[in-house]
């Protein structure tokens, strides 16, 4: 980036977090990383004494965000970036998995995503500046059997982050969701909260995909601080996307996934249209 900000990230401790705070930090910018526990302070502070700087905090206690925000304002100085990181996985076929995993999976995801940036659009809106990122995933475009819950999940973060773009674009904020396609992330091993087997019915279509997804854990194609620094390109754009894919297979997927809807509003466009006057 052409000059130094003040990052907000949330969930440094592994993934995409750690690998955009260890990219920023590099570059001379400041990081204020969230982390689950104390023990994870230190570890993450040493990155850049001076510059790395950890606070504990679960998203998903939406009481304790905007305290800790305010805390980072008033002793830190101005967020210039949020990064919306924290996020976890979920593996299951939907009728297995109990609506307890999908409102986990919203109360992380989701819910946390979104009180973080309420908590700091008063700051960003007062300065007429800042810039939010919302890390989603190609599972927000597209989908495969086995994760409803997850790809329900970052289509919803999707949505908001497009109409909270529309919102304060005129506020001099901008809004960009990233959706990285498949990368050397824990995501999907511990980060992954699987969903045991109950139905024999879905054997057949479900069993290979958890069993490929195993087998290629830490061997995808993505490389996680190629896309740390793809993202630090984005924030230092002067007009960035509001949507940002990450890898090539991201890209082939989504595109794909265009290209079957608009020939399946083709094939029904007459009945689409017959329901006007």
């Amino acid at each position: 980036m052409s000059t130094s900000k003040h990052l907000l990230i949330t969930g440094v401790s592994s993934g995409f977090g750690r690998a955009l705070a260890q990219e920023a930090l590099a570059a001379g910018h400041r990081v204020v990383g969230t982390v689950r526990s104390v023990q994870a302070v230190e570890a993450f502070e040493a990155l850049a004494p001076g510059r790395a700087v950890a606070r504990v905090l679960d998203v998903t206690d939406t009481v304790a965000i905007a305290p800790v925000v305010e805390g980072i304002e008033a002793e830190l100085g101005a967020i210039d970036v949020l990064v919306n990181n924290a996020g976890y996985g979920h593996e299951g076929v939907l009728e297995e998995s109990p609506l307890e995993e999908l409102r986990r999976q919203f109360e992380v995801n989701v819910f946390g995503a979104v009180a973080m940036i309420q908590a700091v659009l008063p700051h960003m809106r007062a300065r007429r500046a800042g810039h939010i990122l919302n890390i989603t995933s190609m599972g927000g475009f597209i989908t495969l059997p086995g994760i409803a819950y997850y790809c329900g999940s970052k289509f919803a973060l999707e949505g908001i982050g497009e109409v909270l773009g529309k919102e304060v674009a005129d506020l001099g904020i901008r809004v960009t969701s990233v959706a990285p396609g498949s990368f050397r992330t824990d995501w999907a091993g511990r980060s992954m909260v699987r969903t045991p087997r109950s139905i024999g019915d879905y054997d057949a279509l479900f069993d290979p995909i958890r069993q490929r997804r195993q087998e290629v854990s830490g061997k995808q194609l993505g490389d996680p601080r190629k896309a740390a620094r793809a993202m630090l390109a984005v924030i230092d754009a002067p007009a960035p996307p509001a949507h940002l894919l990450l890898g090539s297979d991201a890209l082939r997927l989504v595109r794909e996934k265009l290209k079957a809807l608009e020939a399946e509003l083709a094939q029904w466009e007459a009945l689409t249209v017959s329901t006007d006057g």
